[in-house]
């Protein structure tokens, strides 16, 4: 009897280590997220800077994570319950790592971008979408810490609301485009910002679906709420 407490206290410390690398992990993608796009909107290159040397910070903690985790399977031999919850924060893991990468590249954009006209509204439209998204991951990292499904849900429906905005400034875009063929290239780099901001809200939304599987033991039956009906549009390399 003592040994079985002895393995779960010894599991539950494991866990509480993964969960605050998580949580660091986590908060380094929000401010990412941010910082990306108030580089874009004000021009700040050195902030965008500061935006793609985090992505290695962000890279080593998804590596720790990992490390730990096969850690935890070898010594531990964690139970089904407590095998789902390890699985789970390996995936939230690597959803988080793909939304530094997405960050990356949207302060990658930002130099080259500061180089053409800015089209008007544009960049206000994208922080404002980033905004959402950094809610919406914030949230599902609480509502893991919680295991509430609730909240987790409450995340997955808003996804389709930044889709919703990546949809309007696409017709604006395009409008750009059309008016003024100079405006080509600027508004294809903003397109692919706003694409990566909108993927890095689909990888929040997996983050809360992945909570709600860890408490309910299911995915959600329902399909996922999206509404992006824009066409694939290629964006010049940078």
């Amino acid at each position: 009897m003592n040994t079985d407490g002895h393995i779960l206290s010894a599991f539950d410390r494991d866990l509480e280590t993964i969960q605050a690398l998580i949580m660091k992990m986590g908060g380094l993608v929000e401010v990412a997220t941010l910082d990306a796009a108030r580089a874009l909107e004000t021009r700040d290159e050195d902030l965008a800077r500061l935006v793609r040397d985090s992505d290695g910070a962000i890279d080593a903690l998804e590596a720790q994570v990992n490390d730990e985790v096969a850690r935890i399977i070898a010594l531990r031999a964690p139970t089904a319950g407590d095998l789902r919850t390890v699985l789970t924060v390996l995936k939230i893991a690597g959803s988080l790592e793909r939304m530094g990468d997405y960050a990356k590249n949207i302060a990658k954009r930002s130099g080259v971008l500061a180089q053409f006209t800015p089209i008007e509204g544009a960049a206000g439209t994208i922080r404002r979408m980033a905004k959402q998204v950094e809610q919406m991951l914030k949230d599902a990292l609480d509502a893991y810490i919680r295991r509430d499904a609730v909240l987790a849900t409450d995340v997955r429906a808003r996804d389709r609301e930044v889709d919703q905005i990546y949809n309007s400034l696409f017709r604006v875009l395009l409008t750009h485009m059309l008016e003024d063929p100079r405006n080509i290239t600027a508004c294809m780099h903003l397109h692919f910002i706003a694409k990566n901001i909108e993927r890095m809200g689909d990888h929040a939304t997996t983050i809360s679906e992945q909570v709600i599987y860890l408490v309910t033991g299911s995915m959600p039956e329902e399909a996922r709420p999206k509404d992006d009906r824009t066409p694939y549009v290629a964006s010049p390399k940078s």
